[in-house]
């Protein structure tokens, strides 16, 4: 199973239909961040766009992605000091951006259990600030990340990204006859991001047991080339309210595991705080609401008048009463070779020369 399209809905000359690349302005908060990183390159190396700026509040990172940069594409990118938090800084920041990919958050389940009130002051009130920033400042459009926790939540993290997902789909309402328009992008853990459990196991594998928090987890999973793909695609498709979930696979935990760390033994050392079992990206609820295309899952808005944009409705239907779109009943899973693959890896477990994963 390939995880990275080929197939990109976004046009090679706009980004808008009514805004060329060349012309266009675009702002990432949470920018020097695994997704801000990738979503830089491909933008750069694909598209060119006149300015690319990256908002955050590492001035560490900043200074080595600043560093790490292509010298032909640096001039087109600008690097700006901030947290979301600050509503007055993101006024400055958005000053001619015609377009904002929110990434900036808190991530961290257990950390956000523990210090609640700092999840919801970034995740909540920071997403109510991007909300106003982009609307008085004449932002065109706002493509906000989310996550499968999302959905149903039994954590902080997921309650606060819920709460900032109805922020950002209210906004088109907000917004009025100002002409910004929002919408979210939903998917699952990111492959090789910060925070992900590859460099866990890879750091517990030479030891001849891995710890594993329970066997019958599973999870959704997207590499960060095709999680960055479908927010393009979905800022180009957007027309301001909707929810777009990526069809990806699952993978068992028990399985990445074993593509890690093969022959070594699995210890049970149970659920964190916060942790599911298995996680959902659309709800029976939600998908009363939701169409579905050949790649993806579009959950429409249901507030008044935002409803009524529907995209391409001739290639897609509604989905069937009942569904559930979850890691365990998913009808694509990850083998523990593709796994392995994926995470850069060998048979026997040894690390792929850099030429193999092209």
């Amino acid at each position: 199973m390939d995880l990275h399209s080929k197939d990109s809905r976004v046009n090679d000359d706009f980004v808008l239909p009514d805004l060329k690349w060349a012309d266009a302005t675009i702002l990432i908060t949470g920018g020097t961040g695994s997704f801000g990183r990738k979503m830089v390159s491909i933008l750069l190396e694909r598209y060119r766009p006149r300015k690319v700026i990256v908002f955050s509040r590492d001035e560490l990172k900043q200074f080595e992605m600043q560093g790490a940069l292509d010298p032909e594409t640096a001039g087109s990118v600008r690097f700006f000091l901030g947290d979301v938090r600050d509503k007055g800084r993101l006024y400055r920041a958005f000053h001619g951006v015609d377009v904002v990919i929110h990434a900036a958050a808190l991530k961290q389940v257990p950390a956000a259990e523990y210090n609640p009130l700092e999840a919801i002051l970034t995740n909540v009130i920071g997403g109510a600030n991007v909300i106003d920033a982009a609307i008085d400042a004449g932002v065109k459009r706002v493509v906000a990340l989310s996550t499968d926790k999302a959905a149903n939540p039994i954590n902080l993290y997921g309650a606060t990204k819920l709460c900032s997902d109805k922020l950002f789909v209210a906004g088109n309402s907000y917004a009025g006859g100002y002409g910004t328009r929002f919408a979210v992008v939903r998917y699952g853990n990111v492959v090789g991001s910060r925070g992900s459990v590859v460099p866990f196991f890879m750091q517990y594998r030479d030891g001849g047991e891995i710890p594993i928090t329970d066997a019958r987890m599973t999870r959704f999973w997207i590499t960060l080339e095709r999680g960055v793909e479908f927010v393009l695609e979905s800022l180009y498709e957007m027309q301001g309210g909707e929810i777009f979930v990526p069809k990806i696979p699952s993978m068992r935990i028990t399985d990445l595991a074993e593509a890690i760390a093969p022959g070594c033994r699995s210890k049970v050392i149970g659920i964190r705080p916060g942790e599911k079992l298995h996680e959902v990206m659309i709800t029976e609820d939600d998908a009363r609401n939701a169409l579905e295309y050949r790649d993806y899952y579009v959950i429409l808005p249901t507030i008044d008048g935002l409803g009524d944009r529907v995209l391409s409705e001739e290639q897609s239907r509604p989905c069937p009463e009942g569904f559930r779109y979850s890691s365990d009943t998913n009808d694509r899973w990850l083998t523990v070779e593709q796994l392995r693959r994926l995470v850069g890896l060998r048979s026997d477990g040894t690390r792929r020369p850099q030429a193999e994963l092209v």
